[in-house]
C-alpha cells in the first residue's frame, strides 16, 4: 500500500532541497527522519515535515509504523518563480528571482518493497 503526502508553495529554491532529498531517496523512512534530524540547515524542516505528514498517514490509515515504511518516491519540484526588481548599477534595474518547491512523498509498506539481488 502507497501513502502519499504534499507540501506546496515552500520558499526555498528547489535546487537547494534537492541534493538533501538525493541523500534519503529509497531508505528507510525511519532513517531518513534520524538523518534529516542531525542536519542543523533551515531547509531540511520542510523536508521532515513532508515525511512525517507521509508517516502519519500510514499509521491512521492502516496503522502501520515508521520503521516498516520506505521512500518509494520523494520529489522535489519548480513551483512559482516570484519575480521583482532591485536598483542596479548606473540606474538600471537588476532582475531578482524568488524560487519556490513543491515536495512530493510515497512511502510504501516494507512487505511490497521489491528483493534487490546483490
Amino acid at each position: 500500500m502507497q501513502f502519499k503526502a504534499n507540501a506546496k508553495q515552500i520558499p526555498i529554491s528547489p535546487y537547494k532541497l534537492r541534493a538533501l532529498v538525493d541523500v534519503v531517496r529509497g531508505k528507510n523512512a525511519l532513517f531518513a527522519l534520524q538523518w534529516l534530524a542531525t542536519q542543523s540547515l533551515r531547509r531540511v524542516q520542510p523536508i521532515k515535515k513532508v515525511i512525517e505528514s507521509a508517516v502519519a498517514n500510514a499509521k491512521d490509515l492502516k496503522g502501520i509504523e515508521k520503521q516498516d515504511l520506505w521512500l518509494k518516491d520523494i520529489r522535489v519540484d519548480q513551483g512559482r518563480i516570484f519575480q521583482y526588481f532591485k536598483p542596479g548599477s548606473f540606474g538600471r534595474a537588476a532582475a531578482q528571482r524568488r524560487r519556490f518547491s513543491h515536495i512530493s512523498v510515497v512511502l510504501e509498506s516494507k512487505e511490497q518493497q521489491p528483493a534487490r539481488e546483490a
